[in-house]
């Protein structure tokens, strides 16, 4: 049977980290406050470490890597994905500093466990994005993607990845609260085995329903407001802990945001939610606990 979440995780601890000029211009959840790059640095390098232990005390295998120092966002691994019937697929950055992400010597180790059936990286040649998991939030067991069109999620593109991968694709435009795309689709939506979270107030009005409705048909929906949206509630991930129970990994400040009947309707589906602090890495990378994360499975 297709699993839709795994007890395996790769990260990247990041050599440096300060809010990226080349991506700020679509990621206008980006927030610079001046500091000095060390001591932005000194708190994410923290903050990351809390997260990835946290998620090994719930028994959750964490792979980790050292990043690079040419790439500020390296701790966010949204330029590959693995997939629950051993497969690996590369994927095309919109930012050069992003690009340059995919170093041979993670790219390499992947390619020894998975079967690689997929590369798309020509296409940034041609100034076209399709940013892994972030562009593309995927319901492995009914074989159905979801993907928020943006500058970092080609149209053409998705619809290519689709038909290769074998998936039934449903795109969607979105605003978000600086009247621009939300830049990547798993700020917006998660996926789990049997529940799904969405920020629906984002989605325009002509695609919220056809969204929505899809994503009942197949899980238990809970559905967050923009406020959530810019806490990172839909940033998140069911992974499997020690046990093998149903666990979502949520930041903590995303958490904070969510209504006891939605803590409800999510624990009725998980064994728990879990999570630490990462306020330097929300705020200066503009991205939440699943974009820390790449599946393993």
């Amino acid at each position: 049977m297709t699993r839709q979440s795994t007890n395996h995780i790769l990260m990247i601890e990041p050599a440096v980290f300060y809010l990226n000029p080349e991506t700020q211009e679509t990621n206008v959840y980006q927030v610079d406050e001046q500091e000095s790059h060390e001591k932005t640095f000194a708190k994410a390098l923290k903050e990351f470490r809390d997260y990835r232990d946290c998620l090994v005390e719930h028994g959750i295998t964490v792979t980790t890597f050292k990043g690079i120092k040419d790439c500020p966002d390296h701790l966010f691994p949204n330029w590959a994905s693995t997939g629950p019937h051993g497969n690996l697929v590369l994927y095309p950055m919109l930012s050069a500093n992003r690009s340059a992400e995919r170093i041979t010597r993670i790219t390499n180790k992947l390619e020894k466990y998975y079967n690689l059936t997929l590369d798309l990286r020509e296409a940034e040649e041609e100034g076209h994005a399709l940013e892994s998991t972030g562009s593309l939030v995927m319901d492995h067991v009914n074989r159905i993607a979801y993907a928020g069109l943006s500058d970092r999620t080609d149209q053409d593109l998705v619809q290519y990845w689709a038909k290769a991968r074998g998936y039934t694709l449903h795109t969607f435009n979105t605003t978000s609260h600086a009247g621009k795309p939300v830049y990547h689709t798993d700020l917006v939506m998660h996926i789990g085995t049997n529940y799904a979270g969405i920020c629906s107030s984002c989605i325009e009005e002509d695609d919220r329903a056809r969204i929505v409705g899809q994503l009942k048909e197949t899980h238990d929906v809970v559905e967050f407001d923009n406020t959530q949206l810019q806490a990172f509630c839909g940033n998140s991930l069911e992974v499997r802990d020690g046990e093998g129970r149903y666990v979502l990994a949520m930041s903590k400040s995303a958490q904070a945001t969510l209504h006891p009947a939605q803590t409800e309707k999510i624990l009725s589906h998980m064994h728990t939610i879990i999570g630490t602090d990462i306020p330097t890495i929300e705020r200066y990378g503009g991205g939440s606990a699943r974009c820390l994360m790449m599946e393993l499975f």
